[in-house]
């Protein structure tokens, strides 16, 4: 069936406090609702983390940074639940190791939700006070935890599908919900100018961000263009057929030393079978789109496309450029709310003087480092811990994929990840 994500719930906006708390902690526990109790404790890889771990941590991180500290009397869950769960906060004590969170058979996964029952009603409790009687600094930090949350939520998405994809059994997620609709060419891909010279970037105005998009600056940049829709399917399928897998002439020395130790041939979660193309996606195996955005690349594979295109990647600054230029239209865009899971072909009429799916569908790799942008400030205490410690060997990607919740998303947001990360929905645009 469809996974229920309160798609149909008033923009945050709209919402009261209390509210808007309640749907994003319900928007996770529906996310794990199609798996097994076993599904949520498997880890097959570093990268990914079991949903029951998930789902504790980010109840965690309310009870540890909002509870404790603003409700009087408050008595934590469970005493070693901080180190079970904690993630990376090194201020807040000593924790389980990453690559050991798929060892947690205990607690079971209906203390896990009888933790999140718990800790969601002493919340309820806090935000029935009167606004007035909780400090700024409350605010502030809830409104960082529901974006931590929707974090998880994309994290949830994107793990979910490595572990079912793990098993030899290839289960489907949804059973009977297609991952993207049937469009069997995308139109012919459009250069857009846009014009150079000094640009202001980063986050400005009413709202929130993230500490890593803040201390807005101007930036040069000379003219370039970028494409107006997202690499397909069928045209990486051609970077394959190439050769491209084969010929060191397009890779980075990293990216060809990972393709002869990995054995990559293909994008993650494709398979050939019988002359054909198959992805696992979190319907199943499907067989492969020709329309629908490539996805599962890594910066070293899709740099190595740009290269093969005699093109390159747009740097972080191009793209926001761009995407201030081009002011695209996030409900045009495939996120999480939609249950699809997958990106979505462009459709075939679609206007060739616009740039489509910049927000929504896949993360653009850009060729950008991720650094501090100048007069970066890391807060104190553990939310410093946030985003400024993995501020070095990074790429930033930017737009947000099919797993982002919609409301998450900003023309300003910056992700990161490793050069050989694949399993987050990672797609390629194209500048020159």
């Amino acid at each position: 069936m469809p996974v229920s994500l309160a798609s149909t719930l008033p923009p945050p906006a709209r919402l009261t406090p209390a509210s808007r708390f309640a749907a994003v902690r319900a928007q996770s526990v529906a996310l794990c609702r199609p798996l097994l109790p076993e599904d949520t404790v498997v880890q097959p890889m570093l990268d990914v983390s079991p949903p029951k771990w998930h789902l504790a941590h980010t109840t965690w991180f309310w009870e540890t940074m909002l509870l404790r500290e603003y409700q009087p009397g408050y008595q934590v869950f469970h005493p070693d639940y901080a180190f079970l769960f904690n993630s990376y906060y090194n201020s807040l004590g000593s924790r389980v190791n990453r690559a050991d969170r798929g060892t947690l058979s205990r607690p079971p996964l209906a203390d896990v939700y009888a933790y999140r029952q718990a800790v969601d009603a002493a919340m309820q409790q806090l935000l029935a006070q009167p606004a007035d009687k909780l400090p700024p600094a409350f605010w502030e930090v809830l409104e960082l935890g529901l974006q931590h949350e929707q974090q998880h939520q994309e994290l949830l998405a994107t793990d979910i599908k490595y572990i079912l994809s793990s098993s030899p059994l290839a289960p489907a997620y949804i059973v009977d919900n297609p991952a993207s609709s049937p469009a069997s060419s995308a139109p012919e891909a459009a250069w857009l100018p846009v014009t150079g010279g000094m640009h202001r970037i980063g986050f400005e105005g009413e709202g929130f961000c993230f500490d890593n998009e803040q201390a807005p600056h101007d930036t040069y940049v000379a003219d370039f263009e970028l494409q107006n829709r997202l690499v397909t399917n069928a045209e990486y399928l051609e970077f394959m057929a190439a050769g491209g897998y084969q010929d060191f002439r397009y890779w980075l020395g990293e990216g060809w030393d990972l393709v002869q130790q990995q054995g990559w041939q293909a994008p993650l979660y494709w398979l050939e079978r019988d002359g054909q193309w198959l992805r696992f996606t979190h319907h199943g195996l499907q067989p492969l789109n020709p329309a629908a955005p490539v996805t599962h690349v890594s910066f070293y594979e899709a740099d190595a496309y740009a290269q093969w295109r005699g093109c390159r990647l747009p740097t972080e600054q191009e793209w926001e450029i761009a995407a201030r230029q081009f002011n695209p239209d996030p409900a045009a865009g495939t996120f999480l709310e939609s249950g699809l899971f997958d990106p979505q072909p462009l459709p075939p009429d679609a206007a060739p003087g616009q740039c489509h799916q910049l927000l929504g569908d896949a993360w653009e790799w850009t060729y950008s480092a991720y650094h501090p942008y100048p007069g970066y400030q890391k807060a104190a205490g553990p939310l410093g811990e946030y985003n400024g410690k993995f501020m070095l060997n990074q790429l930033v990607l930017r737009g947000g994929s099919c797993a982002t919740p919609e409301s998450h998303i900003r023309l300003t947001y910056r992700n990161f990840f490793h050069a050989d990360k694949r399993w987050q929905f990672t797609g390629i645009r194209l500048a020159r």
